[in-house]
Parts: C-alpha cells; structure tokens; sequence
C-alpha cells in the first residue's frame, strides 16, 4: 500500500528495546506533525508478549489531545466511527488490517 497520507513504522520487528521504540514512536509524530503531509501512521508492534503493544499505547494515552483518534487495530473496523473517519480522511481504502481485528498495529489519526 503506497499512500503518501499514511506513514508505517514497524517497531515490533526490528529488536528495538521499548525505549527506542517509543523514542522512534515519538521522532516519527513529531516530524510527521511538522512537516504537515503525513495524517495518520500505523504502528506495528508485534504479536510477541504484548509489552511493546502496551507500551506503545500507554504513550499513546500519555499525549492526551495531541492526536484526533488512536485506533487499536481490533477496532480498526467499519463499526468504529474514528476508523471510518481517519480512512476516508487519509484514503486508506486498500489497508489490508482493517476489519481484521489486529492487536499488533496501533493507527495515530494526526490533527
């Protein structure tokens, strides 16, 4: 999927330790945020422990108002109001996890 709206970063797969993943979480919205052509990223973490997964969302909770919607990927579905917004806004049509209920991917919908 190439969409110049969606921006993907797979720290679940790379043996990041959660500190450099959140540290790449946090570079990533920053510079996505500034530069202004990135509206939303999708974060995959991994099947694994779920301590990645966790920790990623917690910082996610952490940024209360910095973002318009984190949709965890097993609500990433039609029946999810934020999710139907963000793929229009960012013309996700062809996102092979939506509707999968996927725990490894987090999306950050960006203001």
């Amino acid at each position: 999927m190439r969409n110049q709206k969606l921006k993907i970063i797979d720290i679940g797969h790379s043996n990041y330790s959660i500190e450099s993943a959140i540290l790449l979480l946090e570079t990533t919205v920053s510079q996505s945020a500034f530069e202004g052509r990135i509206r939303a990223i999708k974060i995959i973490t991994g099947h694994g422990s779920g301590k990645l997964r966790d920790a990623t969302r917690e910082w996610c909770r952490e940024q209360d108002g910095r973002f318009q919607a984190v949709i965890h990927g097993e609500d990433y579905t039609m029946f999810n109001r934020d999710a139907a917004d963000m793929r229009a806004d960012c013309d996700l049509r062809s996102d092979m996890d939506f509707g999968r209920r996927n725990r490894a991917v987090t999306y950050i919908w960006l203001w």
